[in-house]
């Protein structure tokens, strides 16, 4: 069990650098709502269920809708190279 999440622990390191280095927002969103997950995964496993819904819930679930409807709200407003010209 150490071994798990010992493994967990190093992937959440990899997945928080990651999401401020990859330039696409959506991959961003995408390894945050990972991140989300397997935070709740390693509250499942220090036993706390309570902490564990919470976390899969709002993280990877309420927070990652939220910022996938600001990004395409992003989208549509910004202008295009075509409209500059």
């Amino acid at each position: 069990m150490a071994v798990f999440s010992i493994i967990m622990l190093i992937s959440l390191m990899i997945f928080s650098v990651s999401i401020s280095v990859i330039k696409s927002l959506l991959g961003s969103i995408i390894v945050f709502a990972v991140y989300s997950l397997v935070m709740a995964i390693l509250w499942q496993q220090l036993n706390a269920p309570d902490l564990a819904i919470t976390e899969a819930s709002v993280g990877a679930g309420i927070t990652t809708i939220l910022f996938i409807f600001t990004l395409k709200r992003m989208r549509k407003h910004t202008p295009s190279k075509n409209d500059e010209e």
